[in-house]
């Protein structure tokens, strides 16, 4: 979706966990030790949700958190939002640290820097579109004229300018996802978090809620944490993805990097059943050197690249934005990857 940003980490988790149960810090060295998820809750009759998750994510990158159920992928993002108290490690925002701030403090960086979608839309039926929108402005104090003024021009960016004065209730719910949209926007925040919010949406529904915020992150580049069960939704939205086992990830990556270069048999299971010709793109198999004289873009699918090699043998010369040459396609990698999909 985006460049990744370019400026460091927005957001950074250090050494996290979250444990549920009485002897937190006791399953904590057990699990250190090596005990694996059961075992540890046999001994001490506690559930690690997140076991000593590190990583960052970049200003202006969304970031992909995808497992299955169980996995730990809500959690994690309730932690990074610290609405779950973590049991050990840190989560910086732009450097501070948001585990150890006191409730004022982290209740004004919730105000300012933070924003939550959830997959459950959360918006009072009693308000207007426009103030379900401008609520968090609301909270901030901000005058009712300023509020909406600017609740209004967050609902012309996610196409719902004329809806400011229905109710919840009067819109269908790919709408009312849009309104939950709104008022995470509203604040203006730097970080955004989305647990899992289209996955009760209809596959129509969903898919343009999806193209929705890839057109919305181009225009704004937040910092985007998005949590999801769906492979290709994660691919779709993501400039990296971590796949989340057992609380940990197994591997962090490029949709191109988990497709090709897959750590363990768990993300290998993930990426089988994806049409990689409709995923990677030519700069994913290209290789040093100038190849024949037609050219492809870096960005051009696999799948465009197909029918070329296939009336002409000869390797097609991959350029970037400037069009300078940075590679070639040869026909025997494509083949390569087409029998190994």
């Amino acid at each position: 979706m985006t460049d990744g940003g370019t400026s460091g980490p927005c957001l950074s988790a250090r050494g996290l966990w979250k444990v549920f149960g009485p002897r937190p810090e006791r399953a904590i060295e057990e699990a250190t030790n090596g005990a694996g998820r059961a075992e540890v809750l046999t001994s001490t009759g506690c559930t690690i949700g997140v076991r000593d998750v590190s990583f960052d994510v970049r200003r202006g990158e969304t970031f992909v958190v995808m497992g299955l159920s169980g996995s730990g992928k809500s959690t994690l993002v309730r932690c990074l939002a610290r609405l779950t108290e973590v049991t050990r490690g840190q989560v910086l925002l732009d450097g501070d640290d948001l585990t150890a701030m006191d409730d004022r403090a982290l209740r004004e960086v919730r105000r300012r820097k933070l924003s939550m979608v959830f997959q459950h839309f959360g918006l009072f039926p009693h308000r207007s579109v426009i103030d379900n929108a401008a609520y968090g402005l609301e909270v901030q104090g901000i005058a009712k004229r300023e509020r909406h003024e600017r609740a209004m021009r967050v609902l012309d960016v996610v196409g719902l300018h004329g809806y400011e004065r229905h109710y919840p209730q009067q819109l269908s719910g790919g709408m009312q996802q849009r309104v939950g949209l709104a008022r995470a926007l509203a604040i203006d925040p730097e970080v955004l978090f989305f647990d899992e919010p289209f996955s009760a949406l209809d596959p129509l529904i969903r898919r343009d809620m999806q193209d929705e915020l890839i057109r919305l992150q181009g225009e704004l580049q937040r910092t985007l944490v998005f949590i999801t069960h769906d492979f290709a939704e994660a691919i779709k939205l993501g400039d990296r993805i971590a796949i989340m086992k057992d609380g940990v990830f197994d591997q962090v990556g490029t949709a191109a990097e988990l497709i090709t270069e897959p750590a363990t048999d768990y993300v290998r299971e993930f990426t089988r059943d994806i049409p990689k010709s409709k995923v990677l793109c030519a700069g994913d198999v290209m290789i040093g050197g100038e190849g024949g004289a037609r050219r492809v873009h870096v960005d051009d699918l696999v799948e465009t690249l197909i029918p070329r090699l296939l009336d002409d043998p000869e390797s097609l010369t991959v350029v970037g934005d400037d069009g300078g040459v940075i590679g070639h396609v040869a026909r025997e990698r494509v083949v390569a990857l087409l029998e190994d999909a």
